[in-house]
C-alpha cells in the first residue's frame, strides 16, 4: 500500500497516472492547500518542504521501514525503478527520459506555475510578470511541439514517465486560455495519451478530482487563504518545523 499525499494540480496528477498504470495499490489523503492542511507539522516530518505531493510506500521492494518520497519528479523515477516500468534501465533513451522529465520539474512545470500565478492570483498591476512568464511558456510549449513533430512520445517511441510529468500541464495552460490547437503535434499527443486507461481513472476518480477553485481561471483569495499559499503562514511552517 502506499499513501499519496495529494493535492489536485498537475503535479499531484502525475502520480496519481503513474499509480494506476504500474497498478500499485495506494491510498488517497487529501488536502486542501488553500486552507493550509500542507502546512502541518505532521506534514512536515514528511516533506519538510511542505508542498505536494508526496508518497509513503509502505511497503519498499527491500522491505524494512516506509519509504517517504517527496517532489513529483523523484516520485516518479522512484516508482519507475521499484516497478521496472516506463524508465528505460540504461543509455540513450535512460537518458532522453531523464532529460525530458527533468526538462518539465526545472523548466516547464516552474515557468507554468508563475504564469498561473501571476494571471490568477496576484493582485492587479503584474502586467510585466504576466508577459514574461507566458512569454516563457509559450517557448517552452514550442519546444515541446518541435519535439512531438519527430517523436510519438517525448523520449522516443515508448511512453514514460517523462510523458507523464508533462501530460497534467495541459489544464493548467487551458485555465490560462491557451489552446491546444495551436501546437497540433502536441494535441495529438495528449488526445493519445489521454486513451489510456490509466490515465481515464485517475481522471474519473472522484477522489482525486479537482475543486472549482483549482481550476477557475481569476481567483480572488481571501487573507488566510492568500496567508497559507503564499504568504506569512506559507514561510512559518518551515522556520516552525
Amino acid at each position: 500500500m502506499i499513501d499519496l499525499h495529494y493535492s489536485a494540480t498537475p503535479n499531484g496528477q502525475k502520480i496519481a497516472i503513474m499509480l494506476e498504470e504500474i497498478g500499485a495499490p495506494y491510498r488517497v489523503i487529501a488536502y486542501d492547500i488553500f486552507r493550509g492542511d500542507q502546512l502541518t507539522s505532521v506534514f512536515g516530518r514528511i516533506n519538510p518542504n511542505h508542498k505536494l505531493p508526496a508518497i509513503v510506500d509502505r511497503a519498499p521492494a527491500e522491505g524494512g521501514e516506509p519509504v517517504t518520497v517527496f517532489e513529483s519528479g523523484a516520485i516518479l523515477q522512484y516508482l519507475a525503478e521499484k516497478n521496472g516500468r516506463f524508465l528505460p534501465p540504461s543509455g540513450a533513451a535512460r537518458a532522453a527520459t531523464l532529460s525530458w522529465l527533468t526538462w518539465q520539474v526545472a523548466g516547464l512545470g516552474p515557468m507554468g506555475g508563475q504564469a498561473s500565478h501571476f494571471l490568477r492570483y496576484a493582485p492587479p498591476g503584474q502586467d510585466y510578470a504576466v508577459e514574461r512568464y507566458t512569454r516563457e511558456l509559450d517557448r517552452l510549449l514550442t519546444v515541446l511541439e518541435r519535439r512531438l513533430e519527430k517523436s510519438t512520445y517525448v523520449a522516443g517511441e515508448d511512453y514514460t514517465i517523462a510523458d507523464m510529468a508533462i501530460w497534467p500541464g495541459r489544464a493548467s495552460a487551458f485555465v490560462m486560455g491557451m489552446e491546444l490547437d495551436t501546437w497540433p503535434a502536441m494535441k495529438a499527443w495528449f488526445d493519445r495519451i489521454a486513451e489510456r486507461p490509466a490515465v481515464k481513472r485517475a481522471m474519473e476518480r472522484a477522489d482525486l478530482a479537482a475543486p472549482a477553485k483549482y481550476v477557475g481561471r481569476y481567483q480572488k483569495l481571501d487573507d488566510e487563504e492568500w496567508s497559507n499559499m503564499f504568504g506569512p503562514a506559507n514561510h512559518a511552517a518551515v522556520t516552525r518545523d
